[in-house]
């Protein structure tokens, strides 16, 4: 079994979608970036491609490359979860966290779970997603950017 750590942050921005884990969250700000910018998925994608040692997600989507302009993350995890099968693994599965002052987030849970676990060809009950705030602390707190964390397993199947 291989263990990877992901962490990733941007900024809150007017006229933008606030996209997380694939799923479109209601709210008069989005996150800013080169691609849609989900924070969620790209923390995944760290924590994945960290369990297979295989990088991380700015060696294989650079924001340099207008290839990746506006790309979807949930079509960028589907391409990195082929990467860690083809490297020997499986996902075991995935535990991650958002930052995120406002808005709430317990109304997309289920459906940002749902479509990560579709992704990446598992069972729902593999796909923990939780949501905090930051206590009004920090560039969260003030409402300038959104944080997430992931951790993911991956199991070795080449044996």
């Amino acid at each position: 079994m291989r263990i990877g750590f992901g962490y990733d942050v941007h900024r809150l921005k007017e006229g933008r979608p606030l996209i997380l884990g694939g799923v479109t969250v209601p709210c008069d700000v989005g996150l800013d970036g080169h691609s849609d910018a989900d924070v969620l998925t790209h923390a995944i994608i760290d924590a994945l491609l960290g369990a297979a040692a295989l990088g991380d997600i700015g060696q294989h989507f650079p924001d340099t490359d207008e290839e990746w302009r506006g790309a979807d993350s949930i079509e960028l995890l589907r391409v990195v979860v082929s990467r860690v099968e083809e490297a020997g693994f499986q996902v075991g599965n995935v535990d991650s966290v958002v930052v995120l002052q406002r808005p709430k987030l317990r109304l997309y849970i289920d459906a940002m779970r749902i479509q990560l676990a579709v992704t990446m060809g598992v069972e729902i009950e593999q796909v923990s997603v939780k949501a905090t705030t930051s206590e009004t602390m920090g560039f969260v707190g003030r409402e300038e950017g959104c944080a997430a964390h992931a951790v993911a397993l991956l199991v070795n199947v080449s044996s």
